[in-house]
Order: C-alpha cells, then sequence, then structure tokens
C-alpha cells in the first residue's frame, strides 16, 4: 500500500492548476479522497472533531444495502432457474445465474453516472462527491432485472443530470437521484418496468422472457368473483413468501427481511433516520386499516399489515424516504413528512387500479413538499418562542 501511494504522490504535481493534466484534477483527486486518508488540513476556522464525514456516510449506505443486494441476486438466479427447469440448481447455481444478470445493470449504472459525475465536475472545476456511490448502486436494485442495459444508461442519465447535476450536484437535489431514473424509465419505457419480466435467455432453446406477477399485481387483478380471502387461502398469495421475497419483483426490493438488516444497520449508525421509517409505517398501517375497513376494492380488502411486505415499501422507506438531502429535516417535520409517505401509498394503491404500487411517487412527491413541511415546523416553532419571549 505505501508503494501504491508513493507512485500516487509521484503523479500529483501532473494534475495541479497550469499542469498537463489539470482539467481532469477532479478525477484524481476523487481517487485520492476514496482511496486514502487525504493530507490537507485545516488551519483556522471552527473545526469538528468527528469520524464521519460524506465518504463514510456513504460506504456505511453501502455496506445497508449489500443483504438487498445478494438477496437480488439469489433471487434472479433462482427465478431463472426455476423457470427454465434447470437441472440440479443449487444456492451455487442460483447466486451464479444472478450475478450474470445483475451485475451488467450494476456496472452500466455505476459507469454511466460515473461519465456524468466527472464531466460536470471537470466543468465546474469542482471536486467529485461520493454522492454516485449510493445512488448508482440504489439505482439497479429498483430495477426488474431483464431491463435492457441501453434504458439504464438512458435513465441513470436522466436522473443523475436533471435530478441532481442542474440543480449544483450531491447535497442540492431537491429528489431522490435513483427515484427520479426509475420514474423517468417508468413512464418512457412503461412496458419494461411493469411487465413483470423477470428471466431471460439468449439459449436457442429457451424462450426470451418468463413472465411471471407480483404479489400486487395478482391482488390487482383478481378475477370476478374471486376475493383476496380466497387468493391468500389458496396460497396465491402468502404473507412469509412476501416477507422473505422469494417472488418476482424488482432486483433489491422484494426482500422485506433484507431491508430490516439494513434498517438496523443505518439507524445503529446514526445514518438514516428511525422517526422517517417509523412515521411511513404508522401512516400506511393507519391509512390501509381505514381502507379496509370503508373500502370495497381488492386492494382495500388486503389485510392491511400485507402492505407492510408488499410491492417496495420496506425498500421505499428505509432507503429512499430516508435520503437526507430530499427529506424533511427538523424531527418533527420528519414524522409529517413520513406519515404522508405512507397514507399516499395506500391511497394510490386503493384507488389506482391500474398502479397498485405507489411507494415511487409518494416518495417523490413528498420530496418536494419536505421544504414546505420544514418551513411550517420552524415558523410554529418562531411563533411560540416569540409568545414565550
Amino acid at each position: 500500500m505505501k508503494q501504491i501511494l508513493k507512485l500516487h504522490d509521484s503523479v500529483r504535481h501532473l494534475f495541479k492548476k497550469g499542469a498537463p493534466l489539470h482539467h481532469v484534477e477532479p478525477l484524481f483527486g476523487a481517487v485520492d479522497t476514496f482511496a486514502f486518508t487525504p493530507a490537507e488540513e485545516t488551519h483556522r476556522g471552527a473545526h469538528v472533531r468527528d469520524a464521519i464525514d460524506i465518504k463514510r456516510v456513504m460506504i456505511t449506505v453501502i455496506y445497508a444495502l449489500l443483504p438487498c443486494f445478494f438477496f437480488g441476486v439469489w433471487n434472479a438466479g433462482y427465478q431463472f432457474n426455476m423457470a427454465h427447469t434447470v437441472p440440479d440448481a443449487g444456492f451455487v447455481a442460483h447466486m451464479l445465474r444472478g450475478l450474470i444478470i445483475v451485475m451488467p445493470i450494476v456496472i452500466v449504472s455505476y459507469a454511466v453516472g460515473g461519465f456524468w459525475e466527472v464531466l460536470f465536475a471537470c466543468v465546474r472545476k469542482h471536486p467529485i462527491n461520493e454522492g454516485l456511490l449510493v445512488s448508482g448502486f440504489l439505482f439497479p436494485l429498483i430495477l426488474p432485472p431483464t431491463i435492457p442495459l441501453w434504458q439504464v444508461a438512458v435513465g441513470i442519465s436522466f436522473g443523475i443530470v436533471i435530478g441532481k447535476e442542474i440543480f449544483g450536484g450531491t447535497g442540492m437535489n431537491i429528489v431522490n437521484p435513483a427515484l427520479l431514473c426509475r420514474a423517468f424509465l417508468f413512464f418512457s419505457y412503461a412496458k419494461s418496468m411493469t411487465g413483470n419480466v423477470w428471466v431471460a435467455s439468449n439459449g436457442p432453446e429457451l424462450v426470451d422472457a418468463v413472465t411471471g406477477a407480483t404479489p400486487l399485481g395478482i391482488l390487482s387483478a383478481l378475477p370476478e368473483g374471486t376475493t383476496v380471502a380466497d387468493a391468500i387461502a389458496s396460497g396465491q398469495v402468502s404473507f412469509m413468501q412476501m416477507f422473505l421475497g422469494v417472488m418476482p419483483g424488482s432486483i433489491g426490493e422484494t426482500s422485506t427481511l433484507a431491508c430490516l438488516i439494513g434498517a438496523v444497520m443505518l439507524i445503529l449508525a446514526g445514518v438514516a433516520s428511525w422517526r422517517i421509517m417509523l412515521a411511513c409505517v404508522i401512516g400506511l398501517l393507519s391509512t390501509a386499516t381505514l381502507a379496509h375497513l370503508f373500502g370495497s376494492s381488492p386492494m382495500a380488502q388486503i389485510p392491511p399489515y400485507y402492505h407492510l411486505v408488499a410491492g417496495g415499501f420496506a425498500f421505499g422507506a428505509v432507503f429512499m424516504a430516508t435520503d437526507p438531502v430530499s427529506a424533511a429535516a427538523t424531527n418533527a417535520g420528519k414524522w409529517i413528512y413520513g406519515f404522508l409517505i405512507g397514507m399516499l401509498i395506500i391511497i394510490v394503491r386503493v384507488v389506482n387500479a391500474g398502479f397498485p404500487e405507489g411507494v415511487m411517487l409518494s416518495i417523490l412527491f413528498m420530496n418536494l413538499m419536505a421544504p414546505l413541511i420544514d418551513s411550517f415546523v420552524v415558523d410554529h416553532h418562531i411563533r411560540k418562542r416569540r409568545k414565550r419571549a
């Protein structure tokens, strides 16, 4: 490692102002910051002694996402092998097939997203931030595993450029960039995003794709005369299956258990807000209970606790809604923000039969409302203090 650092320092002068490679200095700085401890020291002004910086926050989120990633890889391989009746397919075979399916999506996401990050940093002469570490990893996990790679490139380009860079880069975005990427693909290439396509193969003896309905898709499209209770009793929709995540769906969203492991890691590290997560759960359960008592649509008949493990709620509540940049910043605002996300998810699921999910749009809408919520909370506190004074 010392030899690598020595080699790294030997070319540092080539990237200084006026040197031949000064135009790509942000790229060198990104490698310097990511791989080594920066040599710069502050000499005046306020000093904060803390081990947590942006890089460590982002890496902590990556660690928390790993359970969802590895389970998603296994599930992708499992669904493929089961659909094609691959003989003697075990854990290793599922993982290898899953890596073949998932890793190209992750590589394209990081490669294209990294290109835009480096380009904007070089043009602005700003350092490259670590925000892409999370956005580039989150985005593949909320995609179906057979999404065309060119659509992955288009989606991450839209999210990074339109959702973040035009606002100033990491820390300036008004909505979650990864969710914006998915929203763009959802409305631009709906067939690829909602066709429930799970496995694909180019082999001559195998079909191009095998489709399978997600539990929410099954419940929202029950045939006439069939109730949700019938679907649950027949085993079409199983709570434990939805909790564990062994079913079709987006790569990293299916397993509520994996999301809970990530939630514990984020809360213990102090990176994500437990208030937002808990408020999302309270908002979802309370609204689902009201819908269950007074609604008549198939989605309203679902037992309220089923919504906790259905669709991408767990993943959205843990990793998307808690984005510190686009979420509410005040403690009271976090409760309101999270509660409204959970409430909107149920409203979308129950009212709109053609779109049984609702997590993505609910979080994006509340991202836009977060500054207004914080403004009301701050104004309320100011009025209270003024009365005391």
